[in-house]
């Protein structure tokens, strides 16, 4: 059996899917969420599934945040992996000489542009601020490093100036421009809009989205600007980061994978398991039904859903849990059905006569709408005393 099923109704991306690939943030932005902050042997475990995972770069901090950070940063980038390895600086010439003490392969060099930025935080004009950028992006280049420029707060930014300081980044070296929904105000619309636009002004560099979560818009801003031209998405597993965090890792590789059928050439059968690295290290629990790595997303207690899901996973599942290290559970309840019942009775290696059965779909639905959850435990007592109270009544 196939591990998906399509949608014929979903677009193809327009894209040459060889040249799109994921750059992870969850060891920088991912950090930035309040009351997180990671010890260097559970960066360095996240950092080795990520690889494992295979994601093309990782973005392993802030060099200018701290000593201890630095060295941190400094092991991940000798640790070995097939990922490169990515650090944040800003536009000063320190910040990058802190991140070249790394060894880092490259460096994401970020500037606001915003009026709102420039005005109440930089207190720049436009034209410093990107003075300012450009020569950050030349030194980084005359040092050998790979470098993605970012005009944070960029869908707040008029587009021409966008346009023109990130050809202008082009110009000064930068293998990658990024479009920073800071805010996460963007819309899919305005998202494609500028990333097409920016596309066009482009010869060399290419596109990079970094898409936060304010409005529930990441992972769909993140496609879209896929659809606009970028070819890299920035991401953080489980979502996590600033306020509402960032585009998960997990949905848009598993939205590119099943829905627009990109093959992104990663090991997802450690999804579910990155996920757990990153909730038990981060302490902020994931959702029992968030999206792809929940708890219970391939939980099934409909009686109708239970049906279909025992002749063919696909009528109620997506793709198959276990392609992503997750698994399915068949739960009672009150809206459990003979079938799922029947099922977990073979599993057990109980055999029950028609009207046993009726009579235990019974006491499971009386007992879950009693307030008494229906576990293994349970389950077995009602179905022992099912069982007892027929023999006793046959006697």
């Amino acid at each position: 059996m196939k591990w998906k099923e399509g949608c014929p109704y979903n677009p193809k991306l327009n894209i040459d899917v060889e040249e799109l690939y994921i750059y992870d943030t969850t060891l920088r932005d991912g950090e930035q969420t309040p009351g997180v902050c990671f010890s260097k042997e559970q960066k360095l475990d996240i950092a080795r599934k990520l690889d494992e995972l295979g994601i093309k770069q990782i973005e392993a901090g802030f060099p200018a945040v701290s000593d201890r950070e630095r060295e941190t940063i400094k092991e991940i980038a000798n640790e070995g992996l097939n990922a490169d390895i990515l650090a944040l600086s800003r536009a000063l010439k320190e910040d990058i000489d802190k991140a070249l003490y790394c060894d880092v392969d490259g460096v994401i060099i970020f500037i606001a542009t915003s009026p709102l930025h420039l005005k109440y935080k930089l207190r720049r004009t436009l034209e410093e601020v990107e003075k300012m950028g450009m020569d950050a992006i030349e030194y980084a280049k005359d040092h050998g490093l790979f470098v993605a420029f970012s005009a944070e707060d960029a869908t707040r930014t008029p587009l021409e100036d966008l346009l023109r300081i990130h050809k202008n980044a082009e110009e000064h070296g930068a293998d990658r421009v990024h479009i920073a929904d800071t805010t996460g105000v963007g819309t899919p619309q305005s998202i494609y809009y500028i990333c097409s636009e920016l596309r066009r002004h482009l010869k060399r560099a290419h596109i990079g989205v970094h898409c936060h979560n304010d409005f529930g818009f990441a992972v769909i801003n993140s496609i879209y600007g896929v659809m606009g031209g970028a070819k890299a998405i920035s991401t953080t597993v489980n979502g996590i980061g600033e306020r509402a965090g960032n585009a998960p890792l997990e949905e848009v590789i598993m939205a590119l994978m099943v829905l627009y059928d990109v093959d992104l050439g990663l090991n997802i059968s450690v999804l579910k398991e990155l996920s757990e690295l990153v909730e038990r290290y981060s302490k902020i629990p994931v959702p029992v039904n968030k999206p792809i790595v929940g708890d219970r997303v391939f939980y099934h207690e409909s009686g109708i859903h239970v049906d279909g899901v025992l002749a063919n996973p696909f009528t109620y599942e997506p793709f198959l849990p276990e392609k992503i290290g997750h698994r399915r559970e068949i739960v009672f309840g009150k809206h459990s059905g003979g079938r799922g019942v029947r099922a977990k009775l073979k599993e057990m290696g109980i055999e029950v006569s028609d009207d046993d059965l009726l009579e235990i779909v019974k006491r499971i639905k009386e007992t879950r709408e009693e307030g008494t959850e229906i576990d293994d435990r349970v389950f077995r007592s009602i179905v022992e005393e099912v069982i007892k109270n027929k023999k006793e009544g046959s006697k």
